[in-house]
């Protein structure tokens, strides 16, 4: 068993085209023998975000503190601490602090992705 606390693990800023002001701290991970999904924690400052992007890979999301807007395909939601957020493979997204306090939520990511064909490919940031 593994056991760690989140506020006392470095967050590593994202470095990535499209992010602003973001950082992440792998709570669990591929390198812990997870075999299965990476459990990550996000800080957003105010007025950040994450890229617009998407993935061909599923991920939840837990608001854990402060308001956001998260895009799907071009729509937008309101979310606040509590949320449960489920983003399907593909679907373009975007998570972004829309309050005065720092944003943090826990995403969930597969550890790997594309095995249809046998070949899996490890998930970024797991």
């Amino acid at each position: 068993m593994l056991i760690r606390r989140a506020e006392k693990m470095t967050g590593q800023p994202m470095q990535m085209d499209g992010v602003r002001d973001v950082t992440m701290r792998l709570l669990v991970g591929r390198e812990d023998g997870a075999p299965t999904f990476a459990m990550r924690h996000f800080t957003v400052a105010p007025g950040g975000h994450t890229p617009r992007h998407q993935h061909p890979y599923e991920h939840e999301v837990l608001i854990l503190r402060g308001q956001a807007r998260v895009e799907e395909d071009a729509t937008h939601h309101e979310l606040r601490a509590g949320d449960a957020i489920f983003v399907p493979p593909d679907v373009v997204h975007q998570f972004e602090n829309t309050g005065a306090e720092p944003l943090e939520f826990i995403c969930l990511v597969p550890i790997q992705f594309d095995c249809g064909d046998g070949t899996c490919r490890p998930t970024p940031g797991s």
